[in-house]
Formats: structure tokens, sequence, C-alpha cells
């Protein structure tokens, strides 16, 4: 509570013992106890009063998940690339589907005689496919590359 331990607390209270005295400390106490109560039935009406205002569509909502100290900006930044991403792939599917499809229509003689012959079509490789070509090809006795300013 506060950021205050068990050790300070009691430190505390006996700093308030000696600064308000014996003689004025129940009244102080009472005066506590009396702000503590009207604090907590100010909060069960503010409570009440969301309920009412709110009514019945306001009850399943799940308070946690609209926590802001939930929110890691590293996360949703990832989530919203790795969305973009998939969009991207299937975009890309999409077209070359529709390519393939296109071409097979246009093509269908060039298609026959490609396989008599014993060629076979070639495609195009995706990013990912020629940077793996790239670290196969990479020099294996060479020291990796290193950046001091990255984290």
């Amino acid at each position: 509570m506060f950021g205050i331990n068990g050790t300070e607390m009691v430190i505390l209270v006996v700093v308030a013992l000696v600064v308000i005295g014996p003689k004025r400390l129940p009244e102080y106490a009472q005066k506590l106890r009396d702000f503590v109560r009207q604090m907590r039935r100010m909060a069960e009406g503010a409570k009440d009063s969301v309920r009412r205002d709110f009514g019945d569509d306001f009850k399943d909502v799940d308070w946690q998940k609209l926590d802001p100290r939930q929110y890691d900006p590293r996360r949703i930044v990832r989530e919203a690339l790795v969305e973009e991403d998939a969009a991207i792939r299937e975009s890309k599917r999409q077209e070359r589907a529709s390519e393939e499809l296109s071409s097979a229509e246009s093509s269908g003689a060039a298609l026959s005689t490609e396989t008599d012959t014993g060629a076979t079509p070639t495609r195009e490789k995706s990013p990912i496919e020629r940077f793996q070509a790239q670290i196969d090809q990479r020099d294996r006795s060479a020291a990796a590359p290193f950046d001091p300013e990255a984290t």
C-alpha cells in the first residue's frame, strides 16, 4: 500500500503518536475512521450509479482486458506486423493462383509441349527461399557479422 512496508508503517505510527500526542489521538483516529467510511460509501455510490446509467449492457464486460497496464507496445506492433504479413502473403497467393489459372487457360498447348520435352516450368522463389539460399551459400569459416550498437 503506497509503497510502504511493515517497518516503515510502524515508524510512521510511532511518529504520529509522538506528534499528535495521547490526548488528541482518539479524536484523529475517529476522523480517520469516518473518512475511510465516507470514501467507501462514495465508491459504492459511484458503482451503483454506473450500473444504473449503463444498465445490463456492461454487466458482462471484462474490465481486466481494458486495463492499460496490460498494453505492451512491442506486442501490439509485432501483432500488427504479423497480421500485415499474413494479409500480404494471402494476397500474393491469390495473385499467383489467378495468374497460374489464366496462364494455364491461355497456353494450354504450350504446357502440353513442355511436358512432352521433359522441361518443367519454373516458379519464382519467395523472399524467404531466396534468403535461405543466401544463408546456404555463405562462407561458414568466416565470423558472423557483429554490430556493437544493436540492442
